[in-house]
This record gives structure tokens, C-alpha cells and sequence, in this order.
């Protein structure tokens, strides 16, 4: 395995792999500016948090809500082409934008990017700025910004209404990093005193040490390109959730990977993946991954 370098890295999530992917309406997306607003607004005018639909108004039968199991970008712009047939560009009634969580918003995001030939990427962790005191489960976007030469966090998800529904001041096309914790800082945090029951899924009862350790595995693999549903955990994560108490020195060491996401960590990551198969998502997963956003067209 050959040294992996910095313009490695960013020639490698420069590329769509195929849940970034954006081809069959590439022609509808091709005119979007390559500024971050302009890509977080059309993200925003395609897509509908599920748990917030109420908020705008919206409400959505059962096989509605089941277009949260999509996957790929290809699949989320065909979806929303099937709801309204205007340009993609256009932005919808709230009914008629694809239901999704975070990493919906987030995984359409880097996919447009991607498109660009900009280099980004899904990152998952845990945002501070939705309840006071909590660290709430959440995907944003990251994005190499050239003349900076940073990696800058983007919430595409969050909109001028939300803002106001949660009193949210940061600027959410450059989120501060100790207001959005990727999943290895949230673990670190945890390992150095503060409390894991602030760590976990709004409007659920999924608090706790736990929820950090599955967010760093869907860290890893969002990483490696694989940006998984929030639920979909995989490897020793899916095997064995006491690893979270027992498995502390691997774990530290993938955090460190999510922490520093360079081109170093990143190169360390693939030899980790290489040697250990419980950190791997297996290729069973991403065959059952394709034909759930098949089945879903053929049914919807």
C-alpha cells in the first residue's frame, strides 16, 4: 500500500463514489453555482426532515415516510423529480420535498459538491446547538475550502425557519468545530470526563456511550464513502455494542482517525479496515443497499 498524500486525499473526495453519485439529472444540477449557499438552498428546497414536517406544515402518509430509507443522491433528485416534475432548481412546497433525516440533507450536499469536482465529505457526530446542554445525534457536510486550506463544516439541513425554531446563532456554512463534534471528538470528550447521557438522539430515549461508539464506526465509514443511514450500523458495532466498554483502545484509535481525518489518518484507517474485518461494512450490506433504492421505484 503505496504512501497516501495530501492531494491524495483530495483528489479522492473530489469523486462521487455511488451513493454520492450524480448522473441520470446531472443536466438539472450542472447549472447550480458552486457557491455553498447556492448548493445548501437547492438541498433545502428538495429535501424535509421527517421529525420537523409538522412544523412546516406538512404531514405525510406511511409510504411516504419510508423515502427515508433512500440512499443515494441518484435516487433522492429521481425521487423529488417524481414529486414535482419542475426543475430540480425550483424549490418545493414542503409536501412535495423527499423525507429524509440529516444525512439525507448532508450525503445530497457532498453529492452536488462532488459534481463540482469540489472535495467533500459526510461527516456524522453530534451538534450542540439544537437543545441547551445536550449533544444531539446529527450529519453536517465538510468541504476543502482551497484559499483557507481548511476543511469548513457545513449544516445543510439547517434553514432560515429552523433557526428560529431552535434560537441557532452559528453560522451554518462554517459550523464552529466545538459546536458540531465529529463522532471521534464526541468519544474523546466522553473519555475525558464529560457526561456520555448528554450524547444521543433527539426525541428518543438512544442516550449514552453507545451512541457515541456507533457514530464512530458510521464516521469511519462515511470516510471510506460509505455514508450509511443513521440506523444501518454495521461491523462490531452492529456484533457487540458492550465493544463501547471493553474495546476502548480500538476505538480510541479510530476516533483519532475521525478526529484528524487527514491524509495520514486516512491512509491508517485503510490498514486498519485491511487487517480487522469486524471494522468493515460488508459487501452483503451495500448489494441490500442497491436494491432497497431499486425496490423503492419499483413499488413507488
Amino acid at each position: 500500500m503505496g504512501s497516501f498524500e495530501m492531494s491524495d486525499l483530495l483528489s479522492y473526495y473530489a469523486e462521487a463514489n455511488s451513493f454520492t453519485r450524480i448522473d441520470r439529472l446531472l443536466d438539472e444540477i450542472e447549472p447550480v453555482s458552486t457557491d455553498i449557499d447556492a448548493v445548501v438552498r437547492l438541498v433545502q428546497g428538495l429535501l424535509i426532515h421527517e421529525a420537523l414536517a409538522s412544523f412546516y406544515g406538512a404531514a405525510f402518509p406511511e409510504r411516504r415516510v419510508a423515502e427515508k430509507q433512500l440512499h443515494g443522491a441518484n435516487a433522492i433528485l429521481e425521487r423529488a423529480k417524481r414529486l414535482n416534475a419542475s426543475s430540480l432548481r425550483n424549490v418545493r412546497p414542503p409536501e412535495e420535498r423527499v423525507v429524509g433525516v440529516c444525512r439525507h440533507f448532508t450525503t445530497l450536499f457532498v453529492g452536488v459538491l462532488r459534481s463540482k469536482g469540489i472535495p467533500s465529505r459526510v461527516r456524522c457526530g453530534f451538534a450542540t446547538y439544537f437543545e441547551r446542554g445536550k449533544h444531539v445525534d446529527h450529519w453536517v457536510g465538510e468541504y476543502w475550502h482551497t484559499r483557507d486550506r481548511r476543511w469548513v463544516l457545513v449544516d445543510a439541513q439547517l434553514d432560515d425557519f429552523q433557526r428560529k425554531l431552535f434560537g441557532v446563532q452559528i453560522d451554518s456554512l462554517d459550523v464552529p468545530r466545538d459546536r458540531f463534534l465529529v463522532a471521534g471528538d464526541a468519544w474523546k470528550a466522553c473519555r475525558n470526563g464529560a457526561d456520555p447521557q448528554t450524547f444521543g438522539v433527539g426525541g428518543t430515549e438512544m442516550w449514552g456511550l453507545v451512541e457515541v461508539f456507533g457514530n464512530v464506526f458510521q464516521d469511519i465509514a462515511a470516510l471510506q464513502k460509505i455514508e450509511l443511514l443513521p440506523w444501518e450500523w454495521y461491523g462490531l458495532a452492529a456484533t457487540d455494542k458492550s465493544a463501547a466498554y471493553k474495546e476502548t483502545d480500538l476505538v480510541d484509535q479510530l476516533a483519532s482517525i475521525s478526529s484528524s481525518a487527514d491524509h495520514g489518518a486516512i491512509e491508517a484507517l485503510r490498514r486498519l479496515v485491511a487487517i480487522d474485518e469486524r471494522l468493515r461494512v460488508p459487501p452483503e450490506k451495500l448489494r441490500e443497499i442497491a436494491e432497497t433504492d431499486l425496490a423503492f421505484f419499483t413499488a413507488n
